[in-house]
């Protein structure tokens, strides 16, 4: 805030240079990582819209929470295919594209030289 000006000043100073602010009612916000979410709880959330550019601010207490590795979806197409290329079991097929992140190559690879 700038020294001086109230609150209804800064509005309407606000609105002058064309920036708008809307308050926005939320219980949590979640900011996804690629090794870490950050949680802030109980956040004070502002929209602030200044000339079309839409940004939000975010006050509030920051959790942070390690991943956990996402396990590939594995059809049953995917563990025919390995099984047929591998020449294995389907649990040792489902095992090795789980470990293989989803790979399917690799995954008949590392069967084939294990």
């Amino acid at each position: 805030m700038i020294p001086g000006m109230n609150a209804r000043q800064m509005q309407r100073a606000m609105k002058q240079m064309g920036i708008q602010q809307v308050e926005v009612d939320a219980t949590e916000v979640i900011i996804k990582g690629s090794e870490k979410d950050i949680i802030i709880t109980d956040p004070q959330v502002s929209k602030v819209n200044m000339m079309g550019q839409e940004t939000y601010q975010v006050v509030g207490e920051a959790h942070e929470r390690e991943k956990e590795p996402e396990k590939p979806e594995i059809s049953d197409d995917d563990v025919k295919t390995v099984v047929e290329q591998a020449g294995c079991s389907e649990e040792q097929a489902r095992k090795s594209i789980e470990e293989s992140g989803g790979d399917l190559a690799e995954a008949i690879i590392n069967l084939k030289q294990g």
